[in-house]
């Protein structure tokens, strides 16, 4: 048992003096953000994000340039979604709320990976019932797969049943996305992430923007 003790304190130092390393080289290394990370993407943000071509509630295609005005949380889902999407909406938008609270001027964006089924109307209303600041948007099949492969996302149409096939799901990857504007993607949340640690972490990347 001792034997055991001493591999687990030796691993927990090992981790500790990793993220210690870490921590130096990415503040020695200019990485503005580096006491905001919570996340191992670490300094690969910049293979992460980048420009799509959308369509929004009113039906206009749209740019990111056009609808990242704004610190903003992305999550890519699906109206269907029977429980996921709607959780970790809710959770952003708690998290929106805290942050709009704190005066930072601030949105979610929900991007569907459904366009067989979601209309962009469909798409906005459902964003607009999670948060007022929420932009839905959604497009063509290739449209959407474009955005999805700037951010790295995965979503793949399940089977229906014979006799069922407007009711299929649709598995997806469930991060959020936080993109500052002129800065492009800075940091992922994961489903365990609280709406506090959310606003938190979201605030600490506010501040230390360039130009903030």
């Amino acid at each position: 048992m001792t034997r055991v003790y001493a591999v687990v304190a030796a691993l927990v130092v090992a981790v500790a003096l990793a993220a210690t390393y870490w921590f130096t080289f990415a503040s020695r290394h200019g990485d503005e953000f580096a006491a905001c990370r919570g996340s191992s993407i670490a300094m690969g943000t910049a293979s992460i994000g980048g420009p799509f071509t959308l369509v929004n509630g009113a039906g206009e295609t749209v740019t990111d340039a056009d609808v990242i005005t704004k610190p903003s949380l992305i999550y890519f889902g699906y109206t269907f979604c029977p429980d996921v999407c709607p959780l970790d909406n809710a959770r952003n938008a708690e998290a929106l709320d805290i942050l709009i609270e704190q005066n930072r001027d601030v949105q979610g964006v929900f991007i569907s990976v459904d366009p067989e089924r979601d209309t962009p109307a469909m798409t906005q209303e459902f964003a607009g019932y999670m948060h007022e600041t929420m932009v839905g948007l959604t497009g063509s099949p290739e449209q959407v797969a474009a955005a999805s492969r700037a951010y790295k996302t995965y979503y793949k149409k399940q089977e229906p049943e014979e006799g069922e096939e407007e009711f299929y799901l649709v598995d997806h990857s469930t991060f959020t996305y936080l993109v500052l504007p002129k800065v492009g993607f800075v940091e992922f949340f994961k489903r365990d992430d609280t709406p506090e640690e959310i606003a938190q972490r979201t605030a600490c990347f506010i501040e230390h923007a360039p130009g903030s």
